[in-house]
């Protein structure tokens, strides 16, 4: 019989405080497995790097990769973090110095190749000659991949063809998958030849595993609170006897101070490496004031007719004096494009309407690539309120909005995503400006106050 160990981390999300627990395990227990003469794979399902830590964007995600590396990884596939908050030349450089393998089914350069840093699937071999095949794929952001130069194929279509590729070369499968937990499930119900998914994207947890069809899935939730381990039991005709899977808490783990003194270093690093000077200001400006700046800028800068943003983007205000692009960062962390949402006037006057409601200044927002805490006011540019007796009427550019016409109306992209207001969500005209996120443009907006 022989004993296999699989560790698997995903969306860390740059959450370098908790890696020094996960770098003192994992070396402990490859030691501990080598040492038994048991195979051992370390993996990463992706979302490993976000660009609201300062030292990940200063060095665009290769930090991230320096880490892997340290950490011996075998395999790691990309979440969206890399795939779609990166601009192509970044993804296309983020792994010139791994060590590990970039396992990616679905992705693709425009003309239809794989990029050269990227594999479908790789096998490996155990010291006893089990071969366990390995597949990664990523979740579906066609267009927003297509934007930034890249292709993206349907990724259960792209796994079906991996799986051919490998039925009778392997005796076990174990796929990496960015695709949520609820393509996950269809794919072990579909799927009997995958013997382990290892999920991530949407951060669910499984303190046990869960078992489908004899398709163990692992997931380790999110900024490494939690490391996954799968034990596979295989008999000597490569047939597995027994699968398990288990977490670990990470802040009940000892950590490696050498480590861990590295890692505190890196938020003074990332400060330093983005300390040149965007633009200076004359006056402290307060954060209600830099969001409506920045709404009222996006309608130029998206060649739109009005746009609506909440004012839970901009997390502080800017003191007087010369602002950093560190600056910009920890006022504005998100990942987040500017989207043009073409809707009906009705569409649009039921938004402006519900804008209104106290609810969304209190409201909690996790995800979407949000990086705050509460959304904040809605507030809108290129929009105006008459108010005649108890009639409100709403105008752009000082003509009524019509029922029946269409309006551009630029909003961040995580409105698109999230069903906040449900005709930007059903929307079915939607155009992402990419790579740019709001701190891009908000930095744009202070250059032209400046210069005004």
């Amino acid at each position: 019989m022989e004993v296999i160990h699989i560790y698997h981390t995903n969306d860390l999300h740059s959450h370098f405080e908790n890696w020094p627990r996960i770098y003192e395990l994992l070396r402990e227990r490859k030691k501990w497995h080598k040492e038994a003469g048991e195979a051992v794979y370390l993996f990463d399902i992706g979302d490993h790097l976000d660009l609201s830590h300062p030292y990940t964007e200063a060095t665009k995600g290769r930090i991230n990769t320096k880490l892997l590396n340290k950490e011996q990884y075998d395999a790691v596939t990309i979440g969206n973090n890399e795939g779609i908050t990166l601009s192509y030349e970044a993804l296309d450089h983020l792994y010139d110095d791994a060590l590990f393998d970039v396992i990616v089914a679905n992705l693709y350069m425009s003309d239809g190749k794989r990029p050269a840093w990227a594999i479908p699937h790789q096998i490996y071999e155990t010291d006893q000659g089990t071969k366990i095949g390995v597949i990664g794929i990523t979740a579906y952001f066609e267009r927003l991949y297509e934007l930034l130069g890249w292709k993206l194929t349907e990724p259960i279509q792209e796994l079906s063809q991996q799986v051919e590729a490998l039925r009778g070369h392997v005796d076990i499968i174990v796929l990496l998958s960015h695709l949520g937990i609820n393509d996950d499930e269809v794919i072990a119900t579909n799927y009997p030849e995958i013997d382990v998914i290892l999920g991530a994207h949407t951060h669910h947890i499984f303190h046990q595993g869960k078992l489908i069809n004899n398709n163990l899935q692992g997931a380790a939730g999110k900024y490494g609170y939690y490391i996954g381990h799968i034990e596979l039991k295989v008999d000597d005709s490569k047939n597995i006897i027994d699968k398990k899977a288990i977490l670990y808490d990470t802040s009940q783990l000892p950590i490696a101070h050498e480590e861990k003194a590295i890692i505190e270093n890196y938020y003074l690093q990332g400060k330093q490496a983005l300390a040149e000077k965007a633009v200076t200001t004359d006056a402290h400006i307060s954060r209600e004031v830099l969001a409506k700046m920045l709404c009222e800028k996006l309608v130029s800068w998206c060649h739109s007719d009005c746009a609506i943003i909440n004012e839970g983007l901009i997390l502080n205000g800017l003191d007087e004096g010369d602002v950093t692009y560190f600056d910009l960062l920890s006022i504005c962390p998100h990942p987040i494009n500017p989207c043009n949402v073409t809707l009906t006037g009705a569409e649009l006057k039921e938004i402006l309407l519900d804008m209104k409601a106290a609810k969304w200044e209190t409201l909690p927002v996790k995800g979407l690539g949000f990086r705050g805490t509460l959304m904040g006011r809605m507030i809108s540019a290129g929009i105006t309120l008459e108010i005649i007796g108890e009639r409100e009427k709403f105008y752009i550019h000082s003509k009524e909005i019509q029922a029946d016409q269409e309006y551009i109306v630029t909003v961040p992209d995580m409105l698109t995503f999230g069903n906040f207001f449900p005709s930007i969500y059903r929307a079915t005209k939607k155009d992402y400006f990419l790579p740019e996120f709001m701190r891009n443009i908000l930095a744009d907006t202070l250059r032209d106050k400046v210069k005004a």
